[in-house]
C-alpha cells in the first residue's frame, strides 16, 4: 500500500541488481559480477552498433584534417594563415572529443556489469549518518530523513547519527524524539580549521570530526545527503557486498523524488548515462566512482586514505584516494562496487539557478581531482582503473573545450572567412550527420538499461542529451575557474521545497554566447562568408544558447497561465518543489534484532574533547 499520489514502484527499483544469493562458504568471497551484454538476446546487433558509432566518427576525424583538404592561401595575409591554422587545430579536435566519447560510450557498454548481491553479515557494526546545517536546510526536512533511517534493517547494532553544523537545540530535541543519537563539532578549534580534512563549514569536515571521536566504534558507516530518505532494505541490499574484504565502499544511484519541475525531470535523464551505464562499467575495473548521496563506507579504508578528502567535492576526491590505496591485510588494491538499487529517493534542483550551481560545483570538483590528484594515478594504480577513471574525468573539460572550440571555429569563419580544411558541404553534413546518429542510436539502445524508477518506460532521454548540451558554457565557466584558480566554494542547494528564483541574469552566460553567434551570423550576411557546414554550426550553437531561456519562459508563461485560470494571485519565484514520497510504514514492523535502549536527551548530545593528532586519527 503507497500514499495517495504515490505512483513509482520503488520496490523493483530497490532489487534491480537481482534477489540475494548465499555465498560459497567453502572459499573466500568475492564480489561476483553479471555482464550486461552477456544478457542481451541480440548481442550480433548490439556490437555492430558499438564497433560501427567509433570506426564512422574516427572516419569524420580523417576526412576533416586529411593533408589534401588543408586549406592552402598563397600571397594571403599572414594573420588570416595564422587563423587557417587555428581553424584546422579547432575542428580536428572537435572531431577528436566526439570521437573519445563515442569510444568511452561504446567501451561501457560492452564492459557493464553488475554485482551478485548477497546477504550482509550479522553482527557487524554498523552506524548511519546524515548531516544537518541549521539554517540552510529544514527541519522537516531533516526528520524525514531521519524516520526513513530509523526504520532501516540490519541483523547487528545499529546507531543513527545526525552530525549537526550548529548544534541546533530544535535538532537535538528531534534526536532525542527519535531515538537518535546527536554529534556536533561546534565550538572545538581542533575540528573547525582553515583548510583540510576538518574544515570548517564543509561537509566533509563534519564526517571527519565524527570519524575522529565514533570511527573506532564501527565497522561502517553509511550515508545519506539531508536531502535523501533511504529504503527499509538500504543495509540489506549494501552491506553484503563487505564480505569481500577488498571491499572499501559501495554506493548506489541518485534519483530525485520531486520528480515535477521540467528542470528535475531534465537533470535526472541527464544522469542517465552515469548511473545507468558509466557506474556499471567502473564495476569491470572494481572502481565505480563514490557518490556521496548515498552509500556505505568501510571505516578502516576511510582511515588509512586520510579520511574525506578536502575538495568542493570531497565523494569524488576520496574515491580516488582509496582506488590508489592497497589493503593492507591483502596486498591488493582497495575495491568499490555500484549496484543499480534505487535505496534512496532524494532532492533535484528545481530551478535552472540551482541547476546551474550543481552543474559548477560538479565541474570545478572534477577539475580539481584533475590538476592536483590524478598525477599520482599513473604507475600506481591498474592500466584498465587508470583508463575507467580517465573517461570519467574528461567528460566535463572535453565539454567545455568542446563549446569554445565550436565558438571560436565559427567567429574566425563568419567574420574573418578562415578555413581550416577545404571539404566538401554534402559529404561533411553527411559524414557529420551520420555519426552523430550513430552515437545517438548508442545512446537510445542503453536506454534499455536505465535504473531511474521515475522516468517513462521507453523514453528517450532527449531532455537529458539536451540538458547536457546547454550545460557546456557552464563547464567551461567553470574550467576558466579553475585554470585561473579563482576561490571556488560549496553551495548548499536550496532544500525542502524551497528553490532559487531564476531571473534574466540566470543565463548571462548562455546570452553573452548567444549574442556573439548573432553577430556573426549577420556579419557572414555583409561578408559574403557562407559556407553552409559552419553556418549550420552557428545555427546548432545558437539553439542550445537559448534554450534554457526559452524552457524558462514558456514555464513562466505556463505558470501564469494557471494563476490566472485558478484566480490565484501571482507569486514570485519558481514553483516551489515537494518532498519525495516516505515510503509507507509496514502495518507489522519487524523487530530489530537488538533494540535500541532509550537515551537521554544529555546522553545524545556528544560533544566530547577531540582525540589527539598523535593518534593517527583526524
Amino acid at each position: 500500500m503507497r500514499p495517495e499520489g504515490f505512483e513509482y514502484d520503488y520496490d523493483i527499483h530497490s532489487c534491480l541488481a537481482g534477489p540475494l544469493m548465499e555465498p560459497d562458504r567453502t572459499a573466500t568471497y568475492r564480489v561476483r559480477y553479471r555482464s550486461l551484454l552477456s544478457r542481451e538476446p541480440r548481442r550480433i546487433r548490439a556490437v555492430l552498433l558499438m564497433a560501427s558509432a567509433p570506426l564512422l566518427s574516427g572516419a569524420l576525424l580523417v576526412y576533416l584534417v586529411w593533408p589534401t583538404h588543408r586549406t592552402e592561401r598563397e600571397g594571403g595575409d599572414r594573420w588570416l594563415i595564422a587563423f587557417d591554422h587555428v581553424m584546422l587545430g579547432s575542428i580536428g579536435l572537435i572531431a577528436l572529443f566526439m570521437l573519445v566519447n563515442v569510444v568511452s560510450v561504446a567501451h561501457a557498454t560492452m564492459v557493464a556489469q553488475d554485482p551478485v548481491p548477497v546477504p550482509a553479515e550479522t553482527g557487524t557494526r554498523v552506524a548511519f549518518l546524515t548531516t544537518y546545517v541549521p539554517g540552510k536546510e529544514p527541519l522537516a526536512m531533516v526528520r524525514d530523513t531521519l524516520e526513513g533511517a530509523v526504520r532501516l534493517r540490519h541483523s547487528g547494532p545499529l546507531d543513527i547519527w545526525l552530525l549537526d553544523e550548529g548544534d541546533s537545540p530544535a535538532a537535538r530535541a528531534l534526536c532525542a524524539e527519535l531515538g537518535v543519537r546527536h554529534f556536533t563539532r561546534l565550538g572545538v578549534p581542533e575540528w573547525n580549521r582553515t583548510r583540510g580534512v576538518h574544515k570548517a563549514r564543509t561537509k566533509h569536515g563534519n564526517y571527519n570530526a565524527w570519524l575522529a571521536m565514533h570511527g573506532d566504534d564501527y565497522d561502517f558507516f553509511a550515508s545519506v545527503d539531508t536531502d535523501h530518505i533511504p529504503l527499509p532494505n538500504f543495509l540489506e541490499r549494501m552491506l553484503g557486498y563487505f564480505r569481500d574484504p577488498d571491499v572499501a565502499f559501495v554506493v548506489g544511484p541518485q534519483v530525485y523524488g520531486n520528480y515535477t519541475s521540467p528542470v528535475t525531470k531534465a537533470a535526472e535523464s541527464q544522469q542517465f548515462l552515469f548511473h545507468a551505464l558509466i557506474q556499471r562499467a567502473g564495476n569491470r575495473y572494481r572502481a565505480p566512482m563514490f557518490v556521496g548521496t548515498n552509500n556505505v563506507v568501510r571505516i578502516t579504508a576511510l582511515i588509512q586514505a586520510g579520511g574525506l578528502y578536502d575538495s568542493i567535492t570531497e565523494d569524488m576526491a576520496t574515491g580516488f584516494e582509496l582506488h590508489r590505496r592497497q589493503n593492507p591485510l591483502t596486498g591488493r588494491f582497495w575495491r568499490s562496487v555500484y549496484t543499480p538499487d534505487v535505496l534512496a529517493v532524494g532532492e533535484g534542483p528545481v530551478s535552472w539557478t540551482d541547476f546551474f550551481t550543481q552543474q559548477l560545483r560538479w565541474s570545478r570538483g572534477t577539475y580539481e581531482t584533475l590538476f592536483k590528484q590524478y598525477w599520482k594515478a599513473p604507475f600506481r594504480v591498474p592500466p584498465g582503473r587508470l583508463f575507467s577513471y580517465t573517461m570519467m574525468l574528461v567528460y566535463y573539460p572535453m565539454t567545455a573545450v568542446n563549446w569554445f572550440l565550436g565558438i571560436l571555429s565559427c567567429v574566425l569563419f563568419l567574420w574573418l572567412g578562415a578555413s581550416g580544411t577545404q571539404v566538401s558541404s554534402s559529404v561533411l553534413l553527411m559524414l557529420y550527420s551520420d555519426a552523430a546518429a550513430l552515437q545517438i542510436g548508442l545512446y537510445l539502445w542503453n536506454r534499455r538499461h536505465n535504473v531511474s524508477p521515475h522516468e517513462p518506460e521507453g523514453s528517450g532521454g532527449l531532455a537529458g542529451m539536451a540538458m547536457s548540451a546547454l550545460s557546456a558554457p557552464i563547464y567551461l565557466k567553470s574550467l576558466s575557474s579553475a585554470v585561473l584558480r579563482t576561490r571556488g566554494r560549496f553551495v548548499v542547494t536550496p532544500k525542502g521545497g524551497e528553490a532559487s528564483p531564476d531571473r534574466l541574469l540566470t543565463f548571462r552566460l548562455h546570452l553573452f554566447w548567444a549574442a556573439v553567434l548573432i553577430c556573426s551570423l549577420i556579419a557572414s550576411a555583409f561578408l559574403g562568408h557562407s559556407h553552409v557546414a559552419m553556418r549550420t554550426w552557428a545555427v546548432l550553437a545558437l539553439a542550445i544558447a537559448l534554450a534554457p531561456v526559452a524552457v524558462w519562459g514558456w514555464t513562466l508563461r505556463q505558470e501564469r497561465a494557471e494563476r490566472s485560470a485558478a484566480l490565484v494571485p501571482v507569486a514570485t519565484g519558481p514553483r516551489p518543489a515537494t518532498r519525495p514520497a516516505i515510503p509507507p510504514k509496514p502495518a507489522f514492523p519487524p523487530k530489530p534484532a537488538a533494540p535500541p535502549q532509550p537515551v537521554a536527551p544529555a546522553e545524545l548530545v556528544d560533544r566530547a574533547t577531540p582525540v589527539s593528532t598523535t593518534s593517527g586519527r583526524h
